[in-house]
């Protein structure tokens, strides 16, 4: 496959890690850590903040976006970093660990709540869908079992035998 032949290519990258991880076995505990919830799934970035890869997954979409990987701004690359990043990095520095990990969990409820109201929306949905589904089923039923086959069968019958005077 083609994330198999990208490992390969840059397995002595000093920049860049490309791996996998089995997230049904053994990286299960990973995967829930990072967010993973369907598969495949390719996340980028630092390790400690993870993000979703949303390109292309042939060998060339996959190789071009790897190859623009490295380091990135970042409060272990300050250097990398605008005058605006480099401001927010101290501010989260200033807060402290406690205040920090309040902000993490506040906007990771956030996020779940986010997910959690869509999922019941798409829900919502679906049952909406299966029963406007169920009733048109059963109303296109009553036609077609009703008198539709009969007076269409009238109507041809009664054309054909006028076009045949």
């Amino acid at each position: 496959p083609d994330w198999d032949k990208l490992m390969d290519s840059f397995k002595d990258s000093s920049e860049v890690l490309i791996a996998d991880v089995d997230c049904t076995a053994s990286g299960k505990s990973l995967c829930s850590e990072v967010g993973v919830q369907g598969y495949p799934t390719i996340k980028y970035g630092d390790p400690s903040a993870l993000e979703d890869y949303e390109g292309g997954r042939d060998l060339a979409s996959l190789k071009k976006f790897a190859e623009g990987l490295g380091p990135s701004c970042g409060p272990a690359h300050l250097d990398l970093c605008d005058a605006a990043k480099k401001k927010q990095i101290d501010e989260f520095t200033a807060l402290g660990a406690e205040a920090r990990e309040a902000q993490i969990k506040e906007q990771e409820d956030a996020l779940a709540k986010l997910e959690s109201d869509f999922k019941t929306f798409v829900e919502g949905l679906q049952k909406q869908y299966e029963e406007k589904t169920k009733q048109k089923d059963e109303a296109v039923s009553a036609i077609k079992s009703g008198s539709l086959g009969l007076l269409k069968a009238v109507h041809a019958f009664d054309k054909k035998a006028k076009s045949e005077l």
